[in-house]
């Protein structure tokens, strides 16, 4: 007969006295639950409740109501212009904010630190002050004589201008933690700069470019005043957030919840999108 080995797990770790192992594990949760429930409470009063109230008004009306209010000639329009302005600067940002931080993190030139500040300068910038600087250089008193108001390259000007930082931001950090090593052992083996760029550095940057696009994204989806003056309230050139606050002022809120609503599905759509593409390229990584 084979005795029983009784014996103690001498890996598992021994108890504190006086402390019985599930009291520890309630213990150890506690923080983690109130942290979990203060954050859930505070994203609710923030984000999800008011998300829930305007869906509900943008159904206010009935199923009916919500499909003729983003059906109208003028609010399909600006859904129209909006969205695809937004994966249009979306996609120049990502390669223009890669260019960017490459080029801060890898290059060493004279005003390299005064570049590093201007970059900045939109996020400190009120929109409506950036509205302002557009319109005074691509106005009809442009003093470089390119006058590009109320036209639909001057509303994608400026969602460039405000989301120009947030790739090259969510880049430079992860371009900076690079093994430059790597790189320079592929090219002594004969690989070409780029072959050393699409096959290791871009694969490890993909996370972070796929990150500041999709942040730069969702503020193109809902920026307001950058493009107020420089648009010249046209039709042709109203986005929907100008739309909306039409609306609004037409006491019309079921239209305004309306299109925004179809603003929040398109959001969530494509930053969803953004993120499956960046949990592909981590398990690549």
């Amino acid at each position: 007969m084979t005795a029983l080995d009784i014996r103690p797990d001498e890996t598992a770790a021994p108890a504190r006295p006086g402390v019985q192992p599930s009291d520890e594990r309630a213990r150890l949760r506690l923080p983690s639950a109130a942290g979990l429930g203060a954050a859930t409470l505070w994203l609710s009063l923030l984000v999800l409740i008011p998300l829930a109230a305007v869906v509900a008004k943008a159904f206010g009306g009935g199923l009916s109501g919500f499909w003729n209010a983003v059906t109208a000639e003028q609010a399909l329009a600006s859904l129209r212009l909006t969205v695809l302005s937004s994966l249009a600067i979306t996609l120049i940002n990502a390669v223009m904010g890669t260019v960017i931080a490459w080029v801060l993190v890898r290059d060493d030139f004279r005003g390299k630190r005064l570049l590093e500040i201007v970059i900045d300068i939109p996020f400190a910038l009120p929109t409506i002050v950036a509205g302002l600087v557009l319109i005074s250089v691509y106005g009809p008193q442009s003093p470089i004589g390119l006058d590009l108001y109320g036209t639909r390259i001057a509303v994608a000007f400026a969602l460039l201008f405000v989301t120009l930082p947030f790739v090259a931001r969510a880049v430079q950090p992860v371009l900076q933690e690079l093994d430059v090593e790597v790189e320079q052992a592929a090219a002594c083996l004969g690989a070409s700069r780029l072959t050393v760029f699409r096959r290791i550095a871009l694969p490890l940057l993909l996370p972070a470019i796929a990150s500041g696009a999709g942040l730069g994204f969702a503020r193109a989806m809902g920026e307001y005043g950058s493009v107020l003056l420089i648009s010249g309230g046209l039709d042709r050139t109203q986005v929907t957030s100008l739309y909306a606050y039409g609306r609004i002022q037409n006491y019309d809120y079921v239209g305004a919840a309306a299109v925004s609503t179809v603003l929040l599905v398109v959001s969530l759509v494509v930053l969803l999108s953004l993120d499956v593409l960046q949990r592909k390229a981590r398990r690549r990584g």
